[in-house]
């Protein structure tokens, strides 16, 4: 568990099925809800973030969920595990940040770059490797923060919402030793 003033990260277990698939819903629509159809948002939200789905990743030891709190209440969350980006490079054993979402009450305070670092510390606990993301071509802010990080683009895909086709950036880090 990580704490820093009245935030604290900890690692999501299976009863926090839950609690997971409201806020992955509520972070998802906040973020990204006025891009879709309502029957589209819909359809995504009830496939995606169903308490069965997140029961279902929570149990699977291949991998790993963080709670962002504060005061005891979720506001974020981050997701890693096995990379499943359409990329020709993505190789067994790659990584991927697979989500990471914080309610805009509780942005631009540090505690989505803390869930990050958690997410990459876990990541690489074994040593390095490639890591993935996939992230929306127009999210820009997310592009220069991956940047810092030393992701780069290196290839795209249609990230399916409903009827709706996202056109998402694929980023990569090599592994580094």
């Amino acid at each position: 568990m990580v704490m820093s003033d009245d935030y604290r990260i900890r690692r999501a277990t299976p009863d926090d099925a839950a609690l997971l698939a409201d806020l992955a819903a509520r972070t998802f629509i906040e973020t990204f809800g006025h891009l879709y159809p309502p029957q589209d948002l819909r359809r995504f939200i009830d496939e995606a973030y169903s308490v069965e789905a997140q029961a279902r990743t929570l149990g699977d030891a291949d991998y790993a969920v963080w709670l962002l709190e504060r005061d005891g209440v979720a506001v974020g969350h981050a997701l890693a595990g096995p990379c499943g980006l359409p990329h020709a490079e993505v190789a067994p054993g790659d990584g991927e940040l697979k989500r990471l979402y914080v309610l805009r009450e509780a942005q631009n305070g540090g505690q989505g770059g803390r869930l990050f670092q958690t997410v990459l510390d876990w990541l690489l606990r074994d040593g390095p490797r490639t890591l993935w993301i996939g992230v929306w071509s127009e999210n820009h802010g997310a592009q220069r923060f991956y940047a810092r990080h030393g992701f780069v683009h290196v290839g795209d895909y249609d990230f399916v919402v409903g009827d709706t086709r996202d056109h998402e950036f694929i980023l990569r880090r090599s592994a580094q030793g």
